[in-house]
């Protein structure tokens, strides 16, 4: 896992958290596909996990792409603004 990454590199921000649900609400830039190793970056999130399940308009997707807005299911809690970057 990498420890820095390029603010440029990131596939997508965080828009929204919805805490009871446990689901990050995502403005992708890049492709994301589910199995995708990501890191979710912010001021105070550090979060590494595999994309479980991919939503748009509530039906499930098995990728999105840019402009693509998506809900995630995170394993912790992440933030508005927070980047999510692509793991090797």
């Amino acid at each position: 896992m990498s420890d820095e990454h390029r603010p440029d590199e990131a596939v997508g921000t965080v828009t929204h958290y919805y805490s009871h649900l446990a689901v990050a609400g995502i403005r992708l830039t890049s492709p994301l596909r589910v199995g995708d190793r990501i890191h979710i970056r912010g001021h105070t999130s550090d979060l590494v996990q595999t994309v479980g399940s991919l939503e748009i308009d509530r039906r499930g997707v098995d990728h999105a792409g840019p402009g693509d807005d998506v809900a995630l299911k995170v394993d912790d809690h992440v933030r508005e603004h927070d980047r999510i970057f692509l793991e090797d």
